[in-house]
């Protein structure tokens, strides 16, 4: 065990505790190349991972009985790990110019952290914030953080990925991100020798690339979902059934973690009632609010964004339990079956496929959008490129996708011979499930959503003229004529 006293050194303790037979060996200490800030399983991760990679840490938690269970765990880590009982012997076991990450709570608590921090730290040091923060908050910090350095880091991959290798986006100062590089690019995921994490612009651009594939994340799971619920509900499977199908679907063009997971998901069995585990849990989905965040951005900005829109307002009605079982005895008993053979498993896949193009490149439409509004000049094929491996909604697709937005950053995806290609394939299996599942009751929000999306995009008169007219009877507000382009705040005979 190690603890930093004054004066620069360290003291381990040597032998068994309790035992009378401890000493102390006082020796003079290394210090760390990098610093992080909150021990909780996201911070405990990375802070391993940093250390596998060969880079010496230190570390600090609010409780020391945290830091001593963390490194009680760390096994033959622990001689990578510094750790510290108060701040101030933490900030004096960093090498300067110091790194600090912050892995805390988003919102207040790191704004607290980071004045705490502030008295101890020199000119030129970093602090970078590793958590879910809003893009607004990481704007307003690095602008304010004179004359230190401060880093938005978007992480993305979970407990599992900070372990092994997360996708990682960066926002900030460029020179903020090449004081850490080294060490992101050593613990970050690995697509074919590339390492998932960038420097992606100034200020929250990091965060804001960070919700947005968070966003995305929420609508690609409910579209799995909504088909888990097509097998269950609509075709009368058991999890244990849809297993091998999802297996299957992973092998091919639908390979991704969302679906390998489900796949394992669907095959697990509850210890406590031998079951299958999905069949004991509640449907009430938990947010921790950036897909919300991704929404209420996408709106502000008149970015369509129907397909998380769907999926997240899926997410506040799971959590209307009492309600829904209210509406299921006043409306009818639910879903009904499908007809048999009425669905097929290629089907489905076709629907699932179509779907996840249409919300991806929703997602990457808004990326775009902020990108010239913020004026970031957000690298759009590197943001595909490092979401390719350590992150949730990593995706044999989004090697296509980085490679899509190569050839023209500033088109649709959907318009992406690639990708329009897949649609015009699968469009129809996607119309068909959306169809065969209204008209049995069965809710499918997130693939409904995508399908309008795609019909909206492909009708080249719409209804929007009906709009115009309406809007302008009651106020007035005009509308351009077909006849005459370009003349604007005409009105029609309404009188």
């Amino acid at each position: 065990m190690w603890a930093l006293h004054t004066g620069g050194t360290f003291i381990r303790r040597l032998g068994c505790p309790g035992t009378g037979q401890e000493e102390w060996s006082v020796e003079m200490a290394e210090q760390a190349e990098i610093g992080l800030i909150g021990l909780g399983t996201m911070g405990a991760n990375l802070a391993l991972n940093i250390a596998e990679k060969g880079h010496r840490i230190a570390v600090f938690n609010r409780t020391f009985a945290r830091t001593q269970g963390f490194l009680a765990e760390a096994g033959p880590l622990a001689d990578r790990l510094l750790p510290s009982e108060t701040l101030e012997a933490f900030v004096a076991s960093l090498s300067m110019p110091r790194r600090i990450i912050l892995l805390v709570p988003a919102g207040q608590p790191v704004d607290d952290q980071i004045a705490t921090l502030k008295p101890l730290l020199d000119p030129g040091d970093l602090i970078i914030d590793g958590g879910n923060s809003d893009w607004h908050d990481t704007n307003r910090r690095v602008a304010s953080a004179a004359p230190l350095l401060h880093l938005g880091l978007g992480v993305s991959g979970g407990a599992e990925g900070a372990r092994h290798g997360p996708s990682m986006m960066a926002g900030g100062a460029a020179e903020a991100f090449a004081m850490v590089a080294p060490v992101l690019k050593a613990i970050a995921a690995d697509f074919a020798g590339s390492p998932c994490v960038a420097h992606l612009g100034p200020g929250g651009a990091g965060h804001y690339v960070k919700m947005v594939h968070n966003g995305i994340e929420y609508a690609d799971m409910q579209m799995i979902a909504e088909i888990y619920g097509l097998m269950r509900d609509g075709l009368g499977m058991g999890a244990a059934d849809m297993a091998p199908i999802f297996a299957g679907w992973n092998e091919g063009i639908l390979q991704s973690y969302l679906v390998e997971i489900t796949a394992d998901i669907a095959a697990a069995t509850d210890p406590e009632t031998s079951r299958p585990m999905l069949d004991v849990i509640a449907d009430r989905a938990g947010q921790k609010g950036t897909g919300r965040w991704t929404v209420m951005d996408a709106q502000e900005r008149g970015a369509p964004l129907s397909a998380v829109e769907a999926a997240v307002t899926a997410r506040i009605l799971s959590s209307r339990a009492a309600d829904r079982v209210s509406g299921e005895a006043l409306f009818g008993s639910g879903p009904s079956p499908l007809p048999r053979d009425a669905l097929s498993q290629t089907m489905m896949e076709g629907a699932l496929i179509a779907g996840k193009v249409l919300a991806y490149a929703q997602g990457f439409e808004l990326l775009a959008k902020a990108s010239a509004e913020e004026d970031w000049a957000l690298p759009m094929p590197k943001v595909a490129e490092i979401w390719r491996a350590g992150c949730i909604i990593r995706s044999a697709m989004l090697d296509d996708m980085a490679a899509a937005l190569g050839e023209a950053a500033d088109r649709s995806l959907i318009m992406a011979p690639y990708f329009a290609g897949l649609l015009i394939e699968h469009h129809g299996a996607l119309r068909q499930t959306v169809s065969l599942a209204s008209a049995h009751g069965i809710a499918v929000p997130a693939l409904s959503a995508a399908l309008g999306y795609f019909d909206t995009m492909r009708t080249a008169r719409g209804t929007a003229n009906m709009l115009q007219a309406q809007r302008d009877f009651f106020g007035q507000h005009g509308f351009e004529r077909l006849d005459q382009p370009g003349q604007t705040g005409l009105h029609g005979p309404w009188g």
